[in-house]
């Protein structure tokens, strides 16, 4: 079969398909609290505005996350969906050397993470000269 010629559809589509379609119904139940299409996309609309002006995140600069399973973490992935930045997710049950690891494999420049979270110094760079690249 051909591949359609339409842009493709991105999550980030349906969701606001949905925001304009139901913006009352419920998209997300956490514990007592339930959130609307319309709680959410004004959440990650604030979130994104917060992203850029005060972290100046701009189109294509990764962003790594480590956040809990929660609300916050939806609003944030839509936020940074609607300013184009790439989320590299980090597993926030991982410490030590492995979460080193996972935030060098990131590139990300910048870290999202709950208040009060530690994360651990970046590991230094590998040793053997030559600067580049070797994968």
């Amino acid at each position: 079969r051909r591949l359609n010629r339409r842009p493709p559809v991105t999550l980030l589509d349906v969701f606001q398909q949905h925001v304009r379609r139901r913006p009352r119904h419920p998209l997300l139940r956490f514990q007592d609290e339930v959130y609307t299409y319309q709680d959410v996309e004004r959440r990650s609309n604030r979130a994104a505005r917060h992203f850029s002006h005060h972290l100046g995140l701009r189109p294509g600069r990764t962003v790594a996350v480590f956040l809990p399973n929660e609300p916050t973490y939806v609003w944030t992935w839509l936020a940074l969906a609607k300013l184009g930045c790439p989320m590299a997710c980090l597993n926030c049950n991982v410490r030590g050397r492995a979460l080193q690891h996972a935030l060098a494999a990131a590139r990300a420049t910048i870290v999202l993470a709950s208040p009060g979270e530690w994360l651990p110094p970046p590991l230094p760079p590998p040793h053997g000269g030559g600067g580049g690249d070797t994968a």
